[in-house]
């Protein structure tokens, strides 16, 4: 059995090993393009060490609890057999773990923000507010939506290529007739969604109902859900747009 210390110093050189190229292709342009010194030296090296130890501990919390609750939930709800409780448990799961998803939260309100400053809605703090909240809350509902989709294609063994097909063909139609405000919002919006918190839950739910599922290979059936999580709110957020 492999020791936690071990386990814990490897993932930790793994993460330090995964921001390298980062912080060489920073420090070469800094020193060698623009030519100029690195300002705060100390305060760089202090924080990218947090950095190295928080995307450690974040991976560990990972392998150590998210994984496996989300496959041990999705076994549980396959034996379970009830197809009802099961798509009710992808929608909150996926409306829940959206709508704490810190880089949504992020660009919702900087997209509240320039949308005041643009005179698309008004200046007051109210206003913002609200933009920002309606934001948020329709990209966790698509992708509440999408998540259930996702369950409902595992479920039945509908292939995705078609599903994500139509879903663009719809996108491309959207952007045409959206206001231009509300596009790269919209895009940008489809990105976000699929961050720290989203993924890891997202994959473990597929996995784990591929698995439980009699004929689903966990390979062909298990992943996609990310995929419709990044398309629905595209399309949501420019209807958003539309009827604001």
């Amino acid at each position: 059995m492999k020791s936690p210390v071990i386990h814990f110093l490897k993932t930790i050189a793994s993460s330090a090993r995964d921001l390298a190229p980062i912080a060489l292709v920073i420090a070469c342009f800094q020193l060698f393009i623009l030519k100029q010194p690195i300002p705060d030296m100390d305060e760089i090296v202090i924080g990218s060490i947090l950095v190295v130890v928080g995307l450690t501990f974040f991976v560990y919390g990972l392998e150590m609890g998210l994984f496996p609750i989300g496959e041990s939930m999705a076994f549980a709800f396959a034996r379970k057999g009830s197809v009802f409780w099961l798509l009710f448990f992808a929608f909150c799961l996926g409306f829940g773990t959206t709508v704490a998803e810190p880089a949504l939260i992020a660009v919702s309100k900087k997209a509240a923000r320039i949308a005041a400053q643009g005179g698309v809605i008004e200046t007051t703090d109210l206003a913002i507010k609200r933009y920002a909240q309606g934001l948020k809350f329709t990209v966790a509902f698509s992708v509440g939506l999408a998540t259930v989709i996702g369950v409902l294609r595992i479920v039945k063994g509908w292939s995705i290529q078609w599903i994500i097909m139509g879903g663009y063909i719809l996108v491309v139609l959207m952007t045409i007739i959206a206001p231009k405000e509300i596009i790269g919002i919209a895009y940008d919006s489809g990105g976000v969604t699929t961050s720290t918190i989203t993924v890891p839950l997202m994959t473990a739910l597929g996995i784990g109902l591929a698995s439980s599922i009699k004929g689903r290979n966990p390979m062909l059936d298990g992943f996609g859900l990310i995929a419709l999580a990044s398309l629905t709110p595209i399309i949501f957020v420019m209807a958003y747009g539309m009827l604001y």
